[in-house]
Parts: structure tokens; sequence; C-alpha cells
């Protein structure tokens, strides 16, 4: 699989950034500061991110990913349940944030023109956690994992940045509960005899659905990585 090695400039540049985001927010201003406190020259600034902190931004939450991913790898997950494995990982992403950092980014991501981008980088979130886990799907249940676990997820950082630290364990245990109680339901009407034809139906409509396959040099989110050597 080829990827592209990133420029050490952009990680120095969000070092910079993160310093001032809490003041500034994801701004033209933490941008500027960054930029003047690396030294670097503003084309190549611009090069590496052409709309400024928004891609800071934008940074700041890949490299988030990329560290749940690792700890994950290294982690020995052998004696949990799956869910519970689920949970370590929101867990393990949740830990690396600040606070302060991501309610900035929140802000910036719910605007109407960043919605798209906070969006795929959710689902990328999702994505990095099934793939960490050993996800095999290939199917339309790739589509739906990734679908519920981006929507569990988002919730859970709603309720992490306004939590004092006391219910986020119980909340996100609510969470999950909800997804595995979805998973049973839809394993019993699979099962049912009576819905026995209409779900026929339905696997027929969506046989065709196919999880994404990856290609050389892409590294966008969301991406099935199953059998891929590229």
């Amino acid at each position: 699989m080829h990827t592209q090695i990133p420029d050490p400039m952009l990680d120095a540049l969000l070092d910079a950034a993160i310093a001032h985001v809490p003041f500034d927010g994801w701004s033209p201003t933490t941008f500027s500061a960054a930029v003047a406190e690396v030294g670097i020259d503003l084309a190549h600034a611009k090069m590496l991110c052409p709309r400024g902190s928004a891609d800071l931004a934008v940074a700041y939450h890949l490299r988030g990913d990329a560290k749940m991913t690792a700890a994950l790898v290294d982690a020995d997950l052998t004696d949990m349940r799956f869910r519970d494995r689920v949970v370590h990982a929101i867990k393990l992403r949740l830990a690396d944030g600040d606070k302060e950092i991501v309610r900035r980014g929140s802000s910036l991501f719910a605007l109407p023109h960043m919605a798209p981008e906070g969006a795929k980088l959710i689902w990328g979130t999702a994505d990095a956690i099934w793939n960490a886990l050993g996800d095999t799907s290939d199917d339309v249940n790739w589509y739906t994992k990734r679908a519920t676990l981006s929507g569990v997820y988002g919730s859970v950082v709603l309720y992490w940045l306004g939590d004092d630290g006391t219910g986020i364990d119980d909340f996100i245990d609510r969470r999950i509960e909800n997804v595995m109680q979805f998973e049973k339901v839809k394993a019993q009407v699979n099962d049912s005899a009576i819905l026995k034809p209409f779900t026929r139906i339905l696997a027929s409509l969506t046989s065709t659905i196919k999880a994404p396959t990856r290609t050389p040099n892409t590294d966008l989110p969301g991406i099935w990585h199953k059998g891929t050597d590229q």
C-alpha cells in the first residue's frame, strides 16, 4: 500500500497552532501566528494548508485517529468482548483530545461550508476503529457498521465536551448497548420465518453493494483495507 510521506512542516505548523487555538480558534490569526513561529515561507504554508487553519484542524483530527490506531494495534484485546473493544477504542480516541481544541474544531465543522468535512472526519474515525479491530465485512454491512459507529462517536464527542468527567463512561456504554440491541433486532428479523420473504428481497437488492476498494496512492478515509497490498 502506497502512502504519501507527510511534510514535517505540517506537523510543526500544527504543533505551533495548538497553543493559539484555545484563544483564537482555528482562525486566520492562529494560522498566521503558527507560520510566524515556525518561520516557514507563507507560500509553502499555503501549499500545505490551502484553507489555512481549517486544514490544520483536519490535521489535528487525523493525528488523533493515527494515535488511536497505533494504541489499538499495541493493545492486548484478546480477553475483551467485541463491544468492550469498541468502547476501549472510543475512550482511546477521546483521551488524546484537548477539550477546548476539540470544542473549537466542532464549532468550525458545524459551519455550513465545513459540515461535509466534519462528517467525513467522523466517518474516517469510525472506519479507523473498525479496521483496527479487524472488520472483514465487504458488503452493505461495511457501510452500516461505519454509519452506526459514526452516529455513536459523534454523540459521544458532544457529550464529552459538556461532561465534568463523571458520566462519560456510562454514556458510552449506553450508546454501544443501543447498537448491540439494533444488531440483535436485525438478527431476529433475518431469522424470522414470517419476514423471510421480505428479508430475501432486501438481501437480493443489497447483494451488489460492496465495500469500496483502495486504489494506489489513495489515503481517503472510509476505504476498505481487506486484501489490499498496493
